[in-house]
């Protein structure tokens, strides 16, 4: 297949740079909104502004009829202080596109010129979201109705772990789910010269922490991806006061649903056990996150092949570990088929810095790949999808 035209291609990289030099925290992509929007009208395609709060939504029109397929990238960045020495790094002290939505975003605008100078099989619906970080955007976009008459969806992220050119797409499980948890333990304060005259919250907690280690290594099974982590541990007051109140708050990711119900149910279970043991009481709350990214089968067949078509079959893979970080796009899978694919993008010398960090940084040859695999999707779906309406199914 051929190239992005260079042309294109130094438009989505400038693209590019401009936001990641004005990146915009998740619920305050007004500037991000307005830049999309520039670009979308100097191409010609009608689209619609404030979606889902800061969101933008256009469609393409195919050469038929039908149900459509819509092509996500989302625009957010985080509150990280830069540190890439990149002469177009954020002018935003503590916020820096450190997550690739930046490319992402201008993948999707390379694709949308792709689509809009050679019609595809189907309508194509472009969906620039907010507030992926806070992991509340792709809900909001669904209530404001982006999926009406979407037959399938695809989305990418950009992946370090993985050389230019490399398209990496896996059927099954690509990301965990996110659920935090928060456990108040209510014991009795007391003097720290008199343990028996109160009750140790802080040896509650600390009972609590190593038993939840547990529920992952000896609960789940090893070829079933989880995590349990106490990230937070709040007691006491003084070094002679026996804590009567302590807070613990975690995460729990999971790679399938049922292993994510176990894991809440475990978590309640053991505290209350470990309260009962020494008389105190448990508060225990689990806030539900983005659920887990699962690919099906079809619609991972079609991204591959769409994959093979941009790269060739040696420059397609599949994940060579499981990634337990969340993702949003999870929520439009739970109401359409779809696929979520990786785009190699590691930068020589910056293979160790990981996203959300403040030394990240992409490979921009990865960009017009995104561009090129997005718009060819969006056919491919397009052909499978007017196929099946052809037979009926």
């Amino acid at each position: 297949m051929s190239g992005l035209p260079e042309p294109l291609r130094e438009r989505i990289v400038a693209l590019r740079r401009d936001l990641h030099r004005h990146p915009e925290l998740s619920d305050r992509e007004t500037r991000t909104m307005g830049r999309i929007s520039d670009e979308l009208d100097a191409l010609g395609i009608p689209h619609r502004t404030g979606v889902a709060g800061n969101g933008l939504v256009a469609d393409l029109p195919g050469r038929h009829e039908g149900p459509l397929v819509a092509l996500r990238a989302d625009t957010d960045a985080l509150p990280v202080h830069e540190d890439t020495g990149l002469p177009f790094a954020s002018v935003h002290e503590g916020v820096m596109h450190a997550c690739g939505h930046d490319g992402h975003t201008s993948m999707l605008v390379g694709a949308a010129a792709l689509l809009l100078a050679d019609p595809p099989p189907l309508p194509v619906r472009l969906l620039f979201q907010p507030a992926e970080e806070t992991g509340t955007g792709a809900l909001a976009m669904i209530e404001a109705g982006v999926l009406e008459g979407v037959g399938m969806i695809f989305g990418g992220h950009l992946d370090r772990h993985y050389a230019p050119g490399v398209l990496v797409v896996t059927d099954g499980p690509v990301n965990a789910s996110t659920d935090t948890f928060t456990v108040e333990i209510l014991g009795q304060q007391g003097h720290g010269a008199r343990p028996h005259e109160a009750i140790d919250a802080v040896v509650v907690g600390s009972l609590l922490v190593t038993a939840l280690q547990t529920v992952v290594s000896r609960e789940v099974d090893p070829a079933r991806p989880s995590v349990v982590t106490v990230g937070r541990f709040d007691a006491g007051s003084a070094p002679n006061v026996i804590a009567g109140r302590a807070t613990l708050e975690g995460t729990v990711r999971a790679q399938h649903p049922e292993v994510r119900a176990h894991l809440t149910r475990s978590i309640e279970r053991i505290a209350h056990a470990i309260g009962a043991l020494h008389g105190a009481r448990m508060r225990v709350t689990v806030t539900p996150g983005t659920p887990p990214l699962v690919n099906q089968p079809l619609p991972t067949r079609l991204a591959r092949a769409a994959a093979v078509e941009v790269v060739g079959e040696d420059r397609v893979g599949v994940l060579h570990t499981a990634n337990m970080g969340g993702e949003d796009f999870a929520n439009f899978l739970d109401h359409v088929p779809g696929c979520y694919i990786r785009y190699g993008s590691c930068v020589p010398g910056r293979e160790s810095y990981p996203a959300h960090s403040g030394q990240f940084d992409i490979h921009e040859d990865a960009l017009p790949i995104g561009a090129l695999w997005l718009d060819r999707v969006a056919r491919v779906a397009g052909d499978h999808l007017l196929a099946a309406r052809g037979r009926g199914t």
